[in-house]
Protein backbone atom coordinates (compact mmCIF):
# COMPACT_ATOMS: atom_id res chain seq x y z
CA UNK A 1 0.00 0.00 0.00
CA UNK A 2 1.12 3.51 -1.37
CA UNK A 3 0.06 7.02 -0.52
CA UNK A 4 0.88 8.34 -3.90
CA UNK A 5 3.51 11.18 -2.71
CA UNK A 6 6.69 10.51 -4.59
CA UNK A 7 9.92 9.93 -2.55
CA UNK A 8 12.50 10.41 -5.16
CA UNK A 9 13.25 10.22 -9.43
CA UNK A 10 14.93 7.23 -9.99
CA UNK A 11 16.40 6.51 -13.51
CA UNK A 12 16.70 3.53 -15.33
CA UNK A 13 19.93 2.17 -16.11
CA UNK A 14 18.36 -0.83 -17.73
CA UNK A 15 15.65 -2.39 -19.02
CA UNK A 16 16.24 -5.64 -20.59
CA UNK A 17 13.86 -8.71 -22.32
CA UNK A 18 14.18 -11.76 -20.63
CA UNK A 19 11.07 -13.88 -22.27
CA UNK A 20 7.90 -11.92 -22.06
CA UNK A 21 9.27 -10.27 -18.64
CA UNK A 22 11.10 -6.91 -18.65
CA UNK A 23 14.58 -6.75 -16.15
CA UNK A 24 14.75 -3.34 -14.90
CA UNK A 25 17.83 -1.80 -13.10
CA UNK A 26 17.18 2.15 -11.33
CA UNK A 27 19.90 4.29 -10.07
CA UNK A 28 18.08 6.49 -7.19
CA UNK A 29 19.09 7.76 -3.51
CA UNK A 30 16.53 5.32 -2.14
CA UNK A 31 18.36 2.01 -3.46
CA UNK A 32 20.85 1.77 -0.16
CA UNK A 33 17.68 2.06 2.03
CA UNK A 34 15.63 -1.23 0.40
CA UNK A 35 15.33 -4.43 0.53
CA UNK A 36 15.25 -7.77 -1.81
CA UNK A 37 11.69 -9.16 -1.65
CA UNK A 38 10.58 -5.09 -0.27
CA UNK A 39 7.46 -3.59 -2.38
CA UNK A 40 8.30 -0.26 -4.38
CA UNK A 41 5.88 1.39 -6.40
CA UNK A 42 7.45 2.65 -10.00
CA UNK A 43 5.29 5.21 -12.09
CA UNK A 44 2.63 4.09 -9.80
CA UNK A 45 3.00 -0.03 -10.22
CA UNK A 46 3.88 -2.26 -7.64
CA UNK A 47 6.98 -4.15 -7.97
CA UNK A 48 9.33 -6.27 -6.06
CA UNK A 49 12.85 -5.37 -5.58
CA UNK A 50 15.32 -8.34 -6.41
CA UNK A 51 18.71 -7.33 -6.45
CA UNK A 52 20.79 -4.28 -4.58
CA UNK A 53 24.51 -3.45 -5.52
CA UNK A 54 24.99 0.42 -4.46
CA UNK A 55 22.71 2.80 -5.66
CA UNK A 56 20.97 0.71 -8.29
CA UNK A 57 17.92 -1.79 -7.29
CA UNK A 58 16.74 -4.32 -9.79
CA UNK A 59 12.97 -5.67 -10.20
CA UNK A 60 11.11 -7.56 -12.70
CA UNK A 61 7.73 -6.30 -14.40
CA UNK A 62 6.04 -9.42 -15.71
CA UNK A 63 3.75 -9.81 -19.23
CA UNK A 64 0.95 -9.03 -17.44
CA UNK A 65 2.16 -5.67 -15.89
CA UNK A 66 3.40 -4.63 -18.81
CA UNK A 67 0.28 -4.92 -20.94
CA UNK A 68 -1.89 -2.72 -18.52
CA UNK A 69 0.63 -0.07 -17.99
CA UNK A 70 3.31 2.11 -19.72
CA UNK A 71 6.35 0.21 -18.47
CA UNK A 72 6.88 -1.64 -21.04
CA UNK A 73 8.22 2.03 -23.02
CA UNK A 74 10.89 2.52 -20.39
CA UNK A 75 14.34 3.32 -21.90
CA UNK A 76 17.68 3.74 -20.48
CA UNK A 77 18.02 7.27 -19.21
CA UNK A 78 14.29 7.49 -18.08
CA UNK A 79 12.88 8.76 -14.93
CA UNK A 80 10.84 6.85 -12.70
CA UNK A 81 8.84 7.73 -10.12
CA UNK A 82 9.35 5.95 -6.73
CA UNK A 83 7.59 5.56 -3.66
CA UNK A 84 8.52 2.68 -0.87
CA UNK A 85 5.44 1.47 0.76
CA UNK A 86 3.30 3.01 3.42
CA UNK A 87 4.05 2.13 7.34
CA UNK A 88 1.57 2.04 9.96
CA UNK A 89 3.08 5.04 11.62
CA UNK A 90 3.13 8.11 9.31
CA UNK A 91 0.32 10.25 7.76
CA UNK A 92 -1.14 9.29 4.90
CA UNK A 93 -0.88 12.44 3.18
CA UNK A 94 -1.71 11.38 -0.89
CA UNK A 95 -4.74 9.04 -0.13
CA UNK A 96 -4.31 4.97 -0.15
CA UNK A 97 -2.94 3.87 -3.70
CA UNK A 98 -2.41 -0.01 -3.71
CA UNK A 99 0.01 0.05 -6.93
CA UNK A 100 -2.47 -1.64 -8.97
CA UNK A 101 -2.47 0.48 -12.25
CA UNK A 102 -6.17 0.20 -13.91
CA UNK A 103 -5.48 1.42 -17.11
CA UNK A 104 -3.45 3.87 -19.07
CA UNK A 105 -4.32 7.11 -20.19
CA UNK A 106 -2.85 9.59 -22.85
CA UNK A 107 -1.97 13.20 -22.15
CA UNK A 108 -3.38 15.48 -24.23
CA UNK A 109 -2.04 18.61 -23.18
CA UNK A 110 0.18 20.38 -21.03
CA UNK A 111 -0.85 24.34 -19.88
CA UNK A 112 1.18 26.75 -17.88
CA UNK A 113 -0.08 29.32 -16.57
CA UNK A 114 -1.37 31.43 -12.69
CA UNK A 115 1.37 29.23 -10.95
CA UNK A 116 0.60 25.78 -11.99
CA UNK A 117 0.59 23.45 -14.87
CA UNK A 118 -2.79 22.10 -15.93
CA UNK A 119 -2.12 18.82 -17.62
CA UNK A 120 -5.51 17.67 -19.51
CA UNK A 121 -5.62 13.10 -20.19
CA UNK A 122 -8.22 11.40 -21.87
CA UNK A 123 -8.45 7.85 -20.46
CA UNK A 124 -11.15 4.57 -21.36
CA UNK A 125 -14.30 5.40 -21.36
CA UNK A 126 -15.31 2.02 -19.62
CA UNK A 127 -13.44 3.75 -16.41
CA UNK A 128 -15.93 6.73 -16.43
CA UNK A 129 -17.92 5.28 -13.39
CA UNK A 130 -14.92 5.73 -11.41
CA UNK A 131 -13.68 9.44 -11.91
CA UNK A 132 -15.76 12.24 -10.24
CA UNK A 133 -14.69 15.64 -9.92
CA UNK A 134 -12.73 16.71 -6.66
CA UNK A 135 -11.69 12.89 -6.56
CA UNK A 136 -8.53 11.04 -5.86
CA UNK A 137 -6.55 9.73 -8.95
CA UNK A 138 -3.06 7.82 -8.77
CA UNK A 139 -1.40 9.15 -12.11
CA UNK A 140 2.09 7.51 -12.44
CA UNK A 141 2.01 6.82 -9.12
CA UNK A 142 0.93 10.79 -7.81
CA UNK A 143 -1.88 10.96 -5.63
CA UNK A 144 -3.72 14.21 -7.48
CA UNK A 145 -7.30 15.67 -7.42
CA UNK A 146 -8.97 15.31 -10.71
CA UNK A 147 -10.88 18.29 -12.14
CA UNK A 148 -13.34 18.82 -15.45
CA UNK A 149 -14.14 15.21 -15.91
CA UNK A 150 -16.21 14.39 -18.44
CA UNK A 151 -17.07 10.77 -20.23
CA UNK A 152 -13.58 10.73 -21.12
CA UNK A 153 -10.96 13.03 -20.13
CA UNK A 154 -10.13 14.91 -17.17
CA UNK A 155 -7.92 17.31 -16.04
CA UNK A 156 -5.39 17.84 -12.75
CA UNK A 157 -3.20 20.87 -11.77
CA UNK A 158 0.47 20.81 -10.82
CA UNK A 159 2.34 22.84 -8.80
CA UNK A 160 6.30 23.92 -9.71
CA UNK A 161 7.56 21.51 -6.05
CA UNK A 162 5.32 18.58 -8.16
CA UNK A 163 6.86 19.16 -11.41
CA UNK A 164 9.98 19.10 -10.28
CA UNK A 165 10.28 16.20 -7.71
CA UNK A 166 8.25 13.83 -10.01
CA UNK A 167 7.94 12.96 -13.59
CA UNK A 168 5.32 15.20 -14.56
CA UNK A 169 8.09 17.75 -15.29
CA UNK A 170 8.95 15.41 -18.88
CA UNK A 171 5.37 14.33 -19.52
CA UNK A 172 4.61 15.92 -22.82
CA UNK A 173 1.13 15.26 -24.88
CA UNK A 174 0.85 11.75 -26.75
CA UNK A 175 2.57 10.09 -23.71
CA UNK A 176 1.26 7.14 -21.82
CA UNK A 177 0.50 7.37 -17.81
CA UNK A 178 -0.50 4.89 -15.88
CA UNK A 179 -3.75 5.34 -13.86
CA UNK A 180 -5.09 4.08 -10.74
CA UNK A 181 -8.36 4.87 -10.00
CA UNK A 182 -9.68 5.51 -6.28
CA UNK A 183 -9.77 2.02 -4.50
CA UNK A 184 -12.80 3.19 -2.19
CA UNK A 185 -14.92 4.14 -5.59
CA UNK A 186 -14.23 0.82 -6.22
CA UNK A 187 -15.70 -0.95 -3.82
CA UNK A 188 -18.82 1.14 -3.78
CA UNK A 189 -18.91 0.22 -7.70
CA UNK A 190 -18.89 -3.54 -7.03
CA UNK A 191 -21.38 -3.58 -3.93
CA UNK A 192 -24.22 -1.31 -6.12
CA UNK A 193 -23.23 -3.81 -9.11
CA UNK A 194 -24.14 -6.79 -6.92
CA UNK A 195 -27.46 -8.62 -6.44
CA UNK A 196 -29.04 -8.61 -3.01
CA UNK A 197 -28.68 -11.48 -0.81
CA UNK A 198 -32.13 -12.68 1.02
CA UNK A 199 -31.21 -13.63 3.84
CA UNK A 200 -33.22 -15.68 5.96
CA UNK A 201 -34.18 -15.97 9.84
Amino acid sequence: MFTGIIETIGQVVEADRKGDNLMLAIRSPLAHELKIDQSVSHQGVCLTVTGILNDIHRTVAIRETLSKTNLGALNPGDPVNLERSLTLDQRLDGHLVQGHVDATGTCLEATPGGGSTEFRFRFPRKFAHLIIEKGSIALNGISLTVFSVTEQEFSVAIIPYTLEHTTMGQLRPGNLVNLEFDMVGKYVTRLHSLEPVAVSS
